[in-house]
This record gives structure tokens, sequence and C-alpha cells, in this order.
């Protein structure tokens, strides 16, 4: 699987970010968008005491995994209109927006290979739905054209993907309903108000039954986020978390603070679209490597990305190699290219005793550790493959960039506090629970979840698994 298999929206907006937040949330993940003073400083008109009461922890059902011959994304639940129906949206923290599909529309999936039901969201039969006019002050937040007809023109959105996938619509107003957390595994429901994109047009890997979706549900940094909209509707601080179990599948998704287990953290680079931070170092069970001069030090727009919506984790040429090549000193494989994308070779024993871990270094001493099991897959009982890619990708400076994405973000909890404007993780059992803290105090369980059944992901499982045996077995037989 490679960047064409993982939805990434590519960001048409600027950032700025919100100055207050005040509550708690929590999502259940399955594995697979600058903003005006003015209004901000508006919205921020509860003391301290009112905010302290209405903080909340939210708790969501999730599903999916990171495998790269699985399902490869995170998916959650939740709830819109009024009377609120159920939706699956994939969760990204590489875009900005919550959109789902709508009615009419001729080109939406009707059905998924995920086993679970799909929905388009009818803004007819939600009697709490508003229209969103390209007069809207949400609509200057992402719009780029200068031109509006106030109360007849409505607030539109394009947003691409990397693989050339598109979705088209326009923006709507309407409740969202989540589980707020009332006790250790209790919830119940909480409404507030947002903006979320109608699709009525989606083309390329969006209209796809093998891994279709109902919209896209983005953890950006920027205003038009729902956990900016959370926050700004008094309901959350913006903070959020996830432990994506890549073992079991699922997981959880929690918007609020994590009161345990404690997660060390690492300065996010400010002013920045996505969730950058700054690598110092890496090292192959404590061989170091050489970094690209950009990365270390940062210079201009290059870095390395924290990224949920991708799958798998993209190296610059020269560190790809040199990482591949340690990796490989201990144990000699023989290495042959699937898909001109991923390295793979034929192993019977433990791979964990065989192959070393891979530390990544970060700025206040914050380390993340990708152990074998994580970096490859299994193909069959005799077949492996790195998870490790060459991206290749640059800034327009021409600056390195390095992408992380599932494969060594999955069995951590990784927490993302855009208030102190920090990140950070620690290896958890992603198949247990989490404890999240609310405006008074309290500390409750919120436990993981896994939203697609046994049969379907290994059904999933099987039909990839036996798609790129096939295309191994192939390859072999013309170089053998």
């Amino acid at each position: 699987m490679d960047m064409s298999l993982t939805l990434r929206i590519i960001a048409v907006v600027f950032m700025v970010l919100i100055q207050y937040a005040c509550g708690n949330f929590v999502f259940n993940v399955t594995h697979k968008f600058a903003g005006k003073e003015k209004q901000l400083s508006e919205l921020k008109s509860h003391d301290s005491f009112r905010h302290a009461r209405m903080l909340a922890n939210i708790d969501l059902p999730l599903g999916g995994d990171s495998r790269a011959d699985s399902i490869g994304l995170y998916f959650t639940k939740i709830k819109l209109g009024s009377p609120p129906k159920e939706y699956h949206v994939q969760v990204d923290t590489g875009s900005d927006i919550l959109w789902v599909n709508c009615a009419p529309c001729s080109k939406c999936p009707v059905k998924t290979d995920l086993g679970i039901p799909l929905r388009l969201y009818d803004s007819k039969a939600s009697s709490t739905w508003k229209k969103v006019g390209c007069e809207d002050d949400f609509c200057a937040l992402i719009s780029q054209s200068d031109t509006c007809e106030p109360n007849t023109k409505p607030c539109s959105y394009h947003v691409v993907y990397g693989d050339g996938s598109t979705s088209d619509g326009d923006f709507v107003k309407d409740n969202i309903t989540l589980d707020k957390v009332t006790g250790n595994l209790r919830t119940a429901p909480l409404s507030q108000e947002v903006i979320f994109g109608c699709g009525s047009n989606q083309s390329g890997q969006l209209g796809q039954t093998d891994s279709a979706l109902d919209g896209i549900m983005g953890f950006g940094q920027a205003n038009t986020s729902v956990i900016s909209q959370l926050a700004v509707g008094g309901n959350a601080k913006r903070v959020f978390s996830h432990c994506l179990d890549n073992v079991n599948g699922g997981g959880i998704f929690a918007v609020g603070e994590v009161e345990s287990p404690v997660v060390k953290t690492t300065p996010l680079v400010p002013n920045q679209v996505h969730y950058n931070v700054i690598l110092k170092a890496i090292d192959v069970d404590g061989e170091p490597l050489d970094l690209p001069p950009s990365i270390a030090s940062f210079g201009g727009n290059g870095g390395t990305i924290i990224d949920s919506g991708t799958t798998l984790a993209y190296l610059p040429q020269d560190l790809y190699n040199s990482l591949i090549k340690q990796i490989t000193a201990r144990t000699p494989v023989k290495l042959h290219m699937v898909q001109e994308t991923f390295a793979c070779f034929s192993f019977t024993s433990n791979t964990d005793k065989a192959f070393p871990v891979v530390n990544l270094h970060f700025e206040d001493s914050l380390k993340l550790t990708v152990y074998p099991h994580d970096y490859l897959f299994s193909l069959r009982e005799d077949m492996y493959c790195f998870g490790w890619q060459s991206g290749g990708m640059t800034t327009q400076d021409g600056s390195d960039v390095i992408l992380l994405g599932d494969l060594v973000l999955s069995n951590k909890l990784v927490v993302y506090d855009l208030d102190n404007e920090v990140i950070g993780w620690v290896d958890h059992n992603c198949s247990s629970s989490i404890k999240v803290k609310d405006g008074s105090g309290a500390a409750y369980s919120v436990k993981a979840d896994n939203l697609i059944s046994a049969s379907a992901s290994s059904v999933i499982n099987g039909t990839f698994v036996t798609l790129l045996s096939i295309l191994i077995w192939v390859f072999l037989s013309f170089t053998s």
C-alpha cells in the first residue's frame, strides 16, 4: 500500500490558533483544513468558573487498523442532525474540516467492504439544519474567493487528496452529538452546533467500496476543525489523543486532558499547517544514521510531520537507503521490490528477535521507538515487507520532509496539546483504557473499541494479502 491508498487532504487554508478552550471528549477509532481575531475574542466570554463547570469528556467508538496488509485507516462514529443519525468518518490529523456525503449524490459510495452501514446526510430530514452563506465568518476562514453575493451564494468547498481524489460540496450548520463521559465506562449524549461540509460530488478512491466511509473528520490545527469549534463552543479544550491498536484493531480517540498514562512531550513547530516536530536523530539499535541538514536544523519549511491520516512512514531517499541497509545488516535478506513500492523478503523466524528496533529522537529528549512488528508486515507465513517508504517529499523551497503515519504511531498513546503547542506519546496497550480528567478534576476511564467485526476484518485482510501475493508470485516468476 502506498500514499494513494491513504486519503490525505491537501490543506488550502491559513492557520490561526484559537486562544481559549475548555472541555474533554473521547472518540473510539477504527483502522484506515487563519481565523478572525474579533470573532474568536467575542466567543471567549465565559469566566473560569463557568468553564470549569462545562468541562466534559467524550467517548466515541473506533474502528480500523494501520496495517499495510489490511484496512490501513482508522475511523470513528458520530451523529449529525435532529433527530441524530449515525455516520462513520475517517479521523485525520492532516486535514481541518469535517465533511460527509450528502443527498442527493450520484457518485457517493453506497456500500463498503468494512462491514458497516453507509448513510447520506439529508438536510431535509433534520429540523436543526441551517444554510451557511458565503457572507458567514466561517467561510472567510476557508474561501480564497473575493466574490460573494450575500444571502444568495452558499459557502462552498473543494478538497483534493494526495491520490487525486476530490470532494466537492457546500458547508451547512447542524448539531453534532457525541458521547459525554459521565463516569467510568459510562456516557450520555452531548450536542453542539457545528459547521461541516455537505459533499455532493466525490471522485477517485472516495467512491470505491473497499474502504468507503461516510466522510472525513479533520483534527488539524485550523479554526475550521471540529476540535476548534468544540473549544469555541465552550465544550472542549484543544487537546486530543489517540491510541491506535495495530494488534486487535480499533482503539481510543479522546478530546480532553489525559491523566493517565503520563505522557512526555516535544514542542510543535509554530505557524505550520501540519503537526511539525523537530527530529534530532535516528538510530538503529544504537547505531546513528545521518540526517539531512534541513531535517535536523528545521531549515525553511522542512521537518518532520506527524499525521494519523497516513498509513506508512515516508523518508528522504538517502535516509531510507541508510535505514534499510542498517536494519538488514544484522540479518541479511534478499529484497524484492513489489509494486515498485515495498521492499519484501522471505523469512520464517521471529522478526522481533532477528531485526533491530529503530529509535527516533526529538527535541526535549522525547524518544519514539519503532519495533520490528510495527515496521514489518506479513503477506503470508514466509513473506515480510517493510512499511518504511522512500517518499522523496520536499517543500517548495526544496527542504526534505519526513512524514510519520500510523506505522510508527500505533500501539502508543499520542497526545496533541494545541493550547500549549506540544505533542507527545508513550507506549500503551491500546486494547485497554486511559483516564481523562474533566473541569472539576474528576478522572474517568475510557475503554477501547473496535467498530469492525472480526469477520469483516479477516475478509479485507485476506483479499489484500491474496492480491499482493499474486503480484509477488508473478514478480518472482519473471525474475527467477
